[in-house]
């Protein structure tokens, strides 16, 4: 199988051939392309054999009427295929399903009977429904392969200029893989020449090895924040959620001294409103700064939940700053999140802030630097897809990826370089250089598998909280460890009671965060933890600390045989092999050494 390229589609605007070699371009209607291909990637640590090839492109505005520009996207033709062909979809966000389709047999998700628009925003570059009924697509990056066995890769080499989607479709000259620079209907300025990420074509070496190779390609083009401690820690989500008190956390506080948490992290459930994030409920009598101060008297890093880029309806935030908000395109706010427990005024709607306004840059800034300032040096920013939805933008010249990074590059130039940003509900592609941990998969659940009767968004069931799901994402991405940031795999289920989790599940799963190399999180109430969930949480973090300190030197883990299968089975790492039974949770761990 090959990847032959033909020709730059700008739908709306018009086609350009090319041809092996090109040089730029002119388009239609008002813009020029222009094309470079080189043999090699740029500052590139693929493995040795593999042969590579990157096209380096761009578009210019060279009218004066405004046009909006929803994509660009560089067409190759896949030729010499054998057999079936299969697509490793990878997801959009920190909790969008990523598996191995085959095209022609299974479908976009976005084609699901009954998807609904806002579930398909939170998962998708573009939230629209494909247009051509056998589509696949793919987020950032992808692997193809077929019957050879002989995997393919095609991706971007960043993520903070426009987000990258891989679209394979049958097309005028076939199948067609379509590398989409996706912009979102950006408005640039008369004149303006915009520079798109390159595209990478990979092949002949094992899809663990290009994936570890582009990622560190990735890393380094984008300056990633892969240097941070090994993080282990507790937080209140899974055991309190939105109930949470501030006794609740102090009890815990208390019996975390003979813990080994780093981290005491305080989640979703403090706030007196979604975004109004530096005033208590009822629940926290004593507020933020005394919060911190008592984590901190124990020894441990205060940790604090935000999800900074959403507003409640009734929110003061919302209130006093009405033109903050972004706007749907019937003029009001618009609507980024529902989540029925935050209530806020519309039945758990939530408004998104437009993060191309300066002041909200430097709302977002002062907001990070005072709860820095109150002592939480760990800030974890969650529901950070807000900013690139579509809608009336107050800066059309932004396209959402860079609607999403001037959210966090705010964030981080008011928490300062020493504050750790983990990154939740995020798409990944817009984050590397500017978060230190990414959450690489759904929540984990105090159960394997989603009930047979729990369907609540249609084609994007993997997105729901399972410890499975949790699962086929760390195996999924365990290849970006150390390479993008620090993978958090999500927390580890210890408790026995008050849980539908096997035993055997259980360990499955802590292990599996181990064998990943990624952080190692507990959220119980650890008055409900005896010997052996101590013994299993030891394990884990022994395993995860070896495979990270391997990975520091480059032996990252990996998922063997990821293509053969929708989802994976198989994670290995320095640490040791882990086989599991997707069934059940169970599963056969080999160790190494």
């Amino acid at each position: 199988m090959r990847l032959v390229v033909d020709r730059i589609e700008m739908p709306g605007f018009g086609s350009i051939p090319l041809s092996r070699r090109p040089t730029p371009h002119d388009g239609t209607s008002g813009f020029a392309v222009g094309i470079t291909a080189g043999d090699a990637w740029g500052r590139s640590v693929l493995p040795a054999g593999a042969e590579s090839e990157h096209w380096s492109w761009w578009i210019a505005r060279d009218d004066v009427a405004a046009q909006l520009v929803r994509s660009v996207s560089l067409v190759f033709r896949v030729v010499d295929v054998a057999g079936r062909l299969r697509m490793l979809r990878h997801g959009y966000q920190s909790w969008s399903p990523s598996d191995v389709a085959v095209f022609g047999e299974d479908r976009d998700r976005s084609l699901a009977s009954g998807s609904i628009e806002l579930i398909r925003a939170i998962n998708q570059a573009d939230q629209r429904i494909v247009e051509v009924g056998d589509e696949l697509r793919s987020e950032w990056l992808t692997i193809l392969v077929d019957d050879t066995n002989e995997p393919v890769l095609a991706a971007f080499n960043g993520g903070d200029l426009h987000d990258g989607t891989l679209r394979l479709r049958t097309g005028e000259t076939g199948t067609e893989l379509w590398c989409e620079a996706f912009l979102g209907d950006l408005v640039p300025a008369e004149g303006e020449r915009r520079d798109l990420h390159d595209v990478l074509i990979a092949h002949g070496a094992s899809a663990d090895a290009l994936l570890s190779g582009w990622a560190a390609t990735v890393g380094s083009i984008g300056g990633a924040r892969i240097n941070a401690d090994h993080q282990v820690g507790w937080c209140s989500w899974y055991h309190y959620f939105h109930g949470v008190t501030q006794n609740d956390i102090t009890s815990n506080l208390r019996l975390a001294d003979d813990w080994p948490f780093d981290v005491f992290q305080v989640d979703d459930g403090y706030q007196s409103a979604i975004g109004d994030w530096l005033t208590t409920n009822q629940k926290f009598p004593d507020g933020l700064e005394a919060l911190a101060a008592s984590i901190a008297d124990r020894g441990r890093r205060p940790g604090l939940w935000l999800a900074p880029f959403l507003a409640a309806p009734d929110s003061r935030l919302a209130l006093e700053h009405p033109e903050w908000l972004a706007r749907g395109f019937d003029g009001e706010p618009l609507i980024n999140m529902f989540n029925a427990p935050w209530e806020g005024g519309r039945d758990g709607l939530m408004y998104g802030l437009d993060t191309t306004i300066p002041e909200v840059q430097e709302h977002l800034r002062a907001l990070a630097a005072t709860v820095v300032d109150m002592g939480f040096t760990y800030l974890k920013l969650d529901f950070t897809f807000s900013p690139s939805f579509d809608g009336v933008w107050a800066d059309q010249s932004f396209t959402p990826a860079q609607r999403v990074r001037a959210g966090f590059d705010a964030i981080r130039a008011g928490a300062g370089d020493e504050t750790f940003l983990l990154g939740c509900g995020v798409p990944l592609a817009n984050s590397v250089g500017v978060i230190d941990g990414n959450r690489i998969g759904a929540d984990v659940a105090p159960a394997w598998s989603l009930p047979s009767n729990v369907l609540l968004f249609s084609g994007y069931s993997g997105t729901q909280p399972a410890t499975r799901h949790a699962w086929a994402a760390t195996a999924t991405r365990s290849f970006m460890h150390r390479r993008l940031w620090l993978n958090d795999p999500d927390c580890v289920m210890l408790r026995a009671e008050q849980t539908e989790l096997s035993p055997n599940a259980a360990r499955t799963w802590a292990q599996a965060v181990g064998v990943s190399g990624g952080m190692v999180l507990v959220s119980d109430d650890l008055s409900l933890l005896d010997n052996s969930a101590r013994e299993l949480l030891d394990e884990a973090i022994a395993l995860s600390r070896h495979s990270d300190n391997a990975a520091r030197t480059g032996v990252v883990a990996a998922a063997p045989g990821l293509l053969e299968g929708a989802e994976p089975t198989v994670l290995r790492s320095a640490a040791g092999e882990l086989v599991v039974t997707l069934a059940d949770g169970s599963s056969k761990f080999n160790p190494i050494g």
